[in-house]
Formats: structure tokens, sequence, C-alpha cells
């Protein structure tokens, strides 16, 4: 009879004693004999309290197991099982607990194993990963990321990215995430004791489902390889075009002698010699593009700076271009704001100038209109050169700027282009931070925009 004691069934019994008293008090004044009286009361009292023991059992018992049972799924313990042998209400909420720990814990493993190959992935994935939260703490990095930094995670996370990230493009990669909500893509170098490492890094922003910023992920990419074979193009590419430059000039040089002496060469051997000089010349100026194109992508290449007017630098390239202009017969213009000054490379500015127009000439039909304007705003300087050539396919247009990429083969074999100008232009624009613009229609013309900060960055020489 213990039990009868216990929570939270002593509750309902002392509930049931109250009853009874109740009831002893009105029937006191109905029958005058206590014995009879007590027989009643103490028949009243045992009912009550076999029909409590059966509720207790049926419906109070059950519900306090699947109490407990609902508990210990919460904390996680998806084994916890409740029976209940009947098919009433208590024995259905029975089954669907059961159903549901079951659920969980498929569930729970479906998760595990989700989770285990994500970290598999993640860790041993040939990429470092970072992870940082909206306020600038490291909460992840792989071993990748180790692998090329040193330490151990512990050294990184919990911690602010800047206080153990000793790297300004790392710093300056998140910042503009954060700022610009966007990818952020950048390139630095990394020194690990005597060897050195090319890393492209990728910040990405988090969102949440409310697109609300919650951090970055930043991916870091060693691109060691990829460089070095890249270095070693260019390398070979310039060692080639440098050893070229000295016989090519001698047969050049040595076709126009004999040009020049060709009073006792027979016709056949003036057609010879005349070819022999043509074509040594596009070779030549073929390797002094190359050459200059070698230069621009050396490592250590360093722009000589100077403030100039760029009006100015208009007029000392006209001569150089007046001369084709004449024999196509072209309309030239020029449209230029007075006072617009560049802090730039000024050589490398009219080397665009002059290598874009000459573009411009080359597949411009004969009485057609060429037009160079500048203009500017707070920040930059607009170099645009229009003409109403022949155009240029929507799908050419991606590719033009790549080396030796012709839009018309023949054509431009005809025109003595190396295929290389574009291509020297866009590496100028780009050691300038500049950006390059093009748009076109096949058979309306070419408008190209070239947009240079008024002053370059100051990681050039100033001259």
């Amino acid at each position: 009879m213990r039990f009868l004691f216990k929570k939270p069934i002593f509750g309902y019994v002392i509930g049931i004693f109250l009853v009874v008293a109740f009831t002893a008090i009105l029937l006191s004044f109905l029958i005058g004999h206590s014995f009879v009286l007590i027989a009643v009361l103490l028949i009243q009292f045992i009912v009550l309290l076999l029909f409590l023991l059966n509720f207790y059992d049926r419906f109070i018992k059950p519900v306090n197991k699947a109490t407990n049972t609902i508990d210990e799924i919460v904390k996680g313990n998806y084994r916890a099982r409740f029976h209940h042998p009947t098919s009433d209400s208590i024995g259905l909420l029975s089954t669907k607990i059961n159903s549901l720990a079951r659920n969980l814990s498929e569930i729970s493993i479906q998760e595990q194993m989700q989770s285990e190959q994500l970290s598999t992935i993640i860790e041993n994935t040939q990429s470092g990963l970072v992870l940082i939260d909206s306020k600038g703490y490291i909460h992840f990095v792989n071993k990748k990321f180790i692998t090329l930094f040193g330490n151990s995670s512990k050294a990184y996370q919990g911690y602010l990215y800047y206080d153990v990230l000793n790297n300004e493009i790392i710093h300056e990669t998140v910042q503009k995430t954060f700022l610009y909500e966007r990818n952020i893509k950048e390139e630095f170098t990394h020194f690990k004791g005597l060897d050195k490492y090319y890393i492209e890094i990728v910040g990405a922003p988090i969102f949440d489902d409310r697109n609300i910023l919650k951090g970055a992920v930043l991916v870091l990419y060693d691109i060691t390889e990829m460089k070095k074979l890249e270095l070693m193009r260019k390398d070979f590419v310039a060692n080639v075009s440098h050893e070229l430059k000295t016989p090519i000039t001698s047969i050049k040089g040595f076709a126009e002698t004999l040009l020049d002496n060709s009073a006792d060469q027979s016709d056949e051997n003036k057609e010879f010699l005349e070819i022999i000089y043509k074509e040594s010349n596009r070779l030549q100026l073929l390797i002094e593009d190359l050459l200059i194109l070698s230069r621009l992508e050396k490592e250590n290449f360093q722009l000589v700076l100077s403030t100039f007017d760029v009006k100015e630098a208009i007029h000392e390239i006209t001569p150089i271009i007046e001369h084709k202009l004449t024999e196509k017969k072209l309309s030239f213009s020029t449209d230029v704001e007075p006072n617009v000054e560049l802090t730039a490379d000024k050589e490398k500015v009219k080397q665009i100038m002059l290598n874009l127009i000459d573009n411009a000439i080359n597949y411009t039909p004969e009485a057609g209109e060429i037009n160079l304007s500048a203009a500017e705003d707070d920040e930059s300087i607009y170099l645009q050169i229009k003409d109403t050539g022949i155009g240029i396919a929507k799908e050419s247009l991606p590719r033009i700027f790549e080396r030796f990429y012709r839009v018309d083969k023949a054509r431009s074999r005809n025109t003595g282009g190396t295929g290389l100008g574009l291509a020297i232009v866009k590496h100028i624009v780009e050691v300038h931070d500049g950006d390059i613009q093009i748009e076109s229609e096949v058979n309306e013309g070419t408008t190209i925009t070239v947009i240079l900060p008024k002053v370059t960055g100051s990681k050039n020489i100033l001259d």
C-alpha cells in the first residue's frame, strides 16, 4: 500500500478522503446509527479508491511513461520506447511515440552519415577552407589550410581572423566580401620556409533564409603548379623571341640591301626578295609584340608613372597614324575634354591608343570614320575609340583579347597584323588597374572603351 502515499496518486487519495468526509457530514443527518454510517462510508471509500487505482493504471501511469519516453527522445535517446497493450487512445499514443522515435533515429543516422561524408570531403579537399562568422571569428579551418599556413585548428578557431591570419590580401578579401556581399577573388604569394606558393583566394558571403549576411567562407586554391607552367611558357616565348630577333633583323637587312641593288637581278629574283623582305618584316613585328607581352607579364614589371595631359598624348600619336588614314581615305576625329590629366605610364597609354586606332584602321573600309574621345569623372578617365568598320559577331566578342585570335583570319593576314595588338592592350590596361569594354555590331562598327584610374596604384614606381 506504500504506492498510495507516492505522488501523484497521494493527492488523489486525499481528494477521495475529503469526499468521504463531506459525505459523512451529509449522511449524519439521515442515518442515526453510527455503525451503519461507518460501513457506508467505508464502502464508499473502497469503491472510490478502486476506481482511482483503475483510472491510474489505465490513464495516469501510461501518460507518465509516455512523458518519460518523450523526455528521453528529446535528450537524444532515440532507442527509448513506450509499450502499452491496449488498443485505445493510449495504445494509439504508444504507437505514434514509437514511430516518431524510429523515424528520428533513422534521420539521426542519415544526418550522421552525411555529416561524416561532408567532413571527410572538406577535410581532404585540395583547397584550403576557412569559415568566418558575421563578427569576424573563425569557426572552422580544414587540413589543407593548416598544411599551407601551419599551426593547428585550435590556433585559429575562436579567434578574430585579423589576429591570427597575417596576410593583408586575406584581410582585404574578407572585408570586401562583407562590404560588397558578393564573391571576391584575389591572388597572393605565400612563403613556407624556402618554398614559394601561389595562392588564389575566393571569398563567398553566406546568407540565411531571410537573405541576411551570416558570415563568409574563404576558399584558397594552391595554383603553384599552374603558375610554374605559365612562367615556363612565358620564359620560353620570351627566350625564343629574343633569340629570333637578331637573325630576323639580319634577314630583313640583307633582303633590303639586295632589293636596293637589284638592277642586275631577274624579275623572278626580285619577286622572291620582296617576299623575303615582306615576311621577315611580319616576323619582326610579331617578335616585337611577343617581347612586349613578355615584359608586361613579368612579376616584377613596374610602370614608369608620370602626370600628363591626355590631349597632349593624343597629339603626339596623330602623326604616326596619319599615313595609314590617308592611304585608306578614312576620316579621323577627336573629342577630348579640356584639362583631362592622368597619372599613368604615358608611353604605355599611347601604345593603347595606337593599337586600338591601328586595329580600327585595319577593319574599317575606305571612306569610313574613326573617332577618339576622352572624358573623365571623379575617379577615372574614359578613352573611347569608335569606328564604322566591319564589326565583330557576338560569339567572337569574348575571345578578341586572346593571343592570335582573329575575327577575319584572311583579312587580318592581309593587313599585316600580328594578332597580338588587343592582347597587349588588355595587359597594359590590367597593369594600370583599369578595365576595358567593347560593343560591336556586324557591318555597323565597333566601340572600345578603356577605363583607367586617374592615379594608378602606389605599387608602381612614380617617375
